[in-house]
């Protein structure tokens, strides 16, 4: 116990609401005349009495806590420490004194000394509760708290133990029927989720909290509608991806996004499998500063490895990832390469300098409508680079690579798809004549990435439109960048060597969907504010895109979101030719010999040769 001015003030206190408690028992007790030999009992044990309570409570921490945040375990506490205290006090008077306690006076002891002792730790959180504490503002904000379950409770704490600051949580909406007119912590639950507009307007609510962080999107979906009719500021704390690490906090609240509406089950982590593979390892990962492969070293930073590897051609965005990763884990070996993927001798150099145990390959172009306009640059870093890496994790001995790939590598009409198609052969046909286990994961749109569709919508609407679709009825299937890297380190702890790992993609949403939603986030109508423009399918875009193809099939795994892909037959030689032709031709191949070298190896291309021929000639 550190003995500061509070520690003695407190002891202080105890000592002489320990001595009232005495006092009053034996008062009660005796109706105020308290026999002479039961005086002499009283006056030879209260010294030692108090001196064993004071001990009790240090040993059980009383002196250690902050009590205006006191809960169950605080209370719990208290009611162990005067217990210890009574039964110490009651076996001293028995050994030592010349008459031994009444079993009425040890009860009143045990109940006074719990109710003055228990009540001035708690009073500071009753106060606290009340909100009367010196300074609460006069105008705070009116919240009203969808969601009367753990995160609800969690934020209503969270701005009580801030003085209302905040703002002062009004009452909670829920739609459980057992909910309803009951109080929660002091705050009533006022009616269910379609009774916001009303309780809104009733209750001159200036903010709502949607508090609901497992909810599924059509559910959240529903809740924003309904707050759309209100003049309320709407703000949600994070879904489960964010909160995984600790529990709902105030400071996580913000505005509602995109991602919160098209948002899905949390993932299940198989911790134990993903300590077993990466925890003590030197693990590497290329495209390091882009947005899944930045996502991918901060959960394997949370998992132990012996050293992160951080690869990326792009120095600033390198660069940002190592202090957010030297910040938030002190204790990991970080290191920063600034390379590029198609410099085989560099490449063989690093995985010498670091020779680690497990890479994960997220380095790559995937802007279709760039790669349609640079093809050969698309071959050169998603084909060749690809290659380079993976016999150079070969010769190092890694023991584990995973490819990140994309479902536009499923029968491709895109160079983008087409090239990565071709880098998940690469590593099935290395992992036929490695001792690497190689595998690639393959999934869909990334929510949130950098040049990806919605930062994009965003920039459109600041501008004020329009918003750019290229078909009213293009779909895409959407994950969030948390989702997508735990997926890919559950798959590679599941790598057995060749497999393409399909992700759980849910449903595909449709763009023009999506664009309206993000316009309504932005506190615009569709239409009306911000018009929404179609300019037509650009070349290599596909209306939906697809997981497998048809001759692939899957089969399940351990993991209900991840599935594998049932091999096909992959002609070595044609891949050779095609990775000597990049060697030796590389920025000289022009559009048209790049779509044959891609449809000798995957047919879908061979369909593209009249499109190709269009475009030379338009």
């Amino acid at each position: 116990m550190r003995i500061t001015g509070r520690t003695v003030m407190m002891l202080l206190v105890d000592a002489l609401l320990i001595n009232l408690a005495h006092f009053a028992s034996y008062f009660l007790r005796f109706e105020g005349a308290v026999p002479p030999e039961y005086r002499t009992t009283y006056l030879i044990t209260t010294f030692v009495s108090t001196l064993i309570y004071l001990v009790s409570f240090a040993v059980f921490g009383l002196y250690n806590r902050l009590w205006k945040y006191a809960g169950t375990g605080e209370l719990l506490s208290v009611v162990f420490a005067v217990t210890v205290g009574t039964a110490g006090t009651v076996a001293v008077i028995y050994f030592t004194a010349p008459m031994r306690f009444a079993n009425t006076v040890a009860a009143l002891l045990w109940f006074m000394v719990l109710g003055l002792v228990g009540g001035s730790r708690m009073l500071g959180r009753v106060v606290q509760e009340a909100g009367l504490l010196a300074g609460t503002p006069e105008n705070q904000k009116r919240i009203l708290i969808a969601g009367a379950g753990d995160a609800g409770v969690t934020i209503v704490r969270e701005l009580k133990n801030r003085n209302y600051r905040e703002g002062r949580p009004v009452g909670f909406v829920d739609d459980a029927p057992q909910k309803q007119r009951m109080h929660i912590i002091g705050v009533k639950v006022l009616g269910t989720l379609s009774d916001i507009p009303r309780l809104v307007k009733h209750h001159n609510i200036d903010e709502i909290i949607i508090a609901m962080p497992s909810a599924a999107s059509g559910v959240i979906r529903g809740v924003v509608e309904r707050c759309r009719n209100t003049q309320a500021q709407v703000k949600i704390i994070p879904g489960m991806y964010d909160i995984l690490n600790g529990p709902a906090d105030i400071r996580a609240i913000r505005p509602v996004q995109v991602e919160d509406l098209l948002g899905r089950a949390p993932v299940k982590l198989d911790l134990e499998k993903l300590a077993g593979y990466l925890a003590g390892e030197a693990v590497m990962v290329t495209g390091g500063g882009g947005s899944i492969g930045s996502e991918i070293c901060r959960q394997v930073a949370k998992l132990n490895p012996e050293s992160l590897i951080v690869v990326g051609r792009g120095e600033n965005s390198v660069f940002e990832i190592e202090q957010q990763l030297k910040g938030d884990f002190p204790g990991l070996h970080v290191f920063t390469e600034i390379l590029d993927i198609k410099d085989a001798e560099k490449v063989r150099l690093v995985f010498q300098r670091y020779k680690p145990g497990v890479v994960f390959h997220a380095a790559a172009h995937k802007h279709v409508p760039l790669m349609e306009h640079n093809p050969e640059e698309a071959l050169k870093n998603n084909v060749l680079g690809t290659s380079i890496l993976a016999e150079a994790a070969d010769v190092a001995g890694v023991k584990t690579f995973v490819l990140i790939s994309t479902d536009k590598a499923v029968n491709p009409k895109s160079v983008m798809g087409a090239s990565k198609r071709v880098a998940e052969m690469i590593i099935q046909d290395m992992d036929r004549i490695s001792s690497t286990r190689f595998v690639a994961v393959r999934f869909g749109n990334v929510l949130g990435s950098r040049g990806s569709v919605i930062p994009t919508f965003k920039k459109q609407i600041e501008k004020g439109g329009p918003v750019t679709i290229t078909h009213p009825d293009m779909t895409r299937y959407f994950m969030t960048i948390p989702e997508a890297a735990q997926l890919v380190l559950q798959a590679g702890a599941m790598a057995e060597g060749g497999e393409i790992f399909i992700l759980d993609m849910g449903s595909p949403v449709k763009i023009l969907d999506l664009a309206k939603e993000l316009i309504r986030l932005s506190g615009f109508e569709p239409e009306v504010d911000i018009p929404i423009a179609v300019t037509g399918i650009r070349p290599g875009e596909k209306l939906a895109e697809e997981l497998l193809t048809q001759a692939e099939g899957t089969r399940s795994t351990t993991h209900e979101r991840i599935f594998v892909a049932k091999p096909v037959a992959i002609d070595s030689w044609q891949l050779k030719k095609l990775l000597t032709t990049i060697e030796t031709r590389g920025s000289y191949l022009t559009r048209g010999e790049v779509t044959t070298l891609l449809g000798a190896v995957i047919p879908s291309m061979t369909e593209r040769k009249a499109e190709v021929v269009n475009l030379l000639t338009g």
